[in-house]
């Protein structure tokens, strides 16, 4: 199973722990495209040092091409980030099955765009307070949808 793991990048890095706990777990399921999303160094640019050197068009099309070979898409979206709403957009065009995980003790409310998508079905999206929730969620989800 090849998973796409969306967490922001250059919209904030505030989560970063969190993500990489987040791709640790989903990696005992299958193959995360998108490990580099727990990376929390990032370069003078902006971008995680994993891709310093590379360019927005390269990191635009490999990650498109990751979402295309993936089976199924795991958001983190606390953190609002125009690239991940970009690549859930592309995920539902693509009929992937996502899931968001959207943090509530951040003191933040979720965008409507991404509440608003949720159908239970191809597009879920779940709230969490503590990791070990998130993770039951995307344990839940993985077993599911494959």
């Amino acid at each position: 199973m090849k998973i796409y793991f969306c967490g922001s990048i250059r919209g904030g890095r505030d989560h970063a722990e969190i993500y990489l706990q987040l791709i640790n777990h989903i990696q005992t399921f299958g193959q995360v495209l998108t490990e580099h999303v727990g990376c929390k160094e990032l370069d003078t640019e902006g971008k995680v040092v994993t891709d310093t050197g590379l360019t927005d068009k390269f990191i635009h099309d490999r990650d498109l091409a990751w979402l295309k070979e993936s089976d199924m898409v795991v958001a983190e979206v606390t953190m609002p980030s125009l690239g991940v709403g970009y690549e859930l957009g592309q995920a539902i065009v693509m009929k992937k099955p996502v899931l968001c995980l959207f943090r509530d003790s951040a003191g933040k409310r979720l965008s409507a765009m991404i509440e608003g998508a949720k159908d239970g079905k191809l597009f879920q999206v779940e709230h969490y307070e503590q990791l070990d929730q998130a993770e039951q969620q995307i344990s839940k989800f993985l077993q599911t949808s494959f």
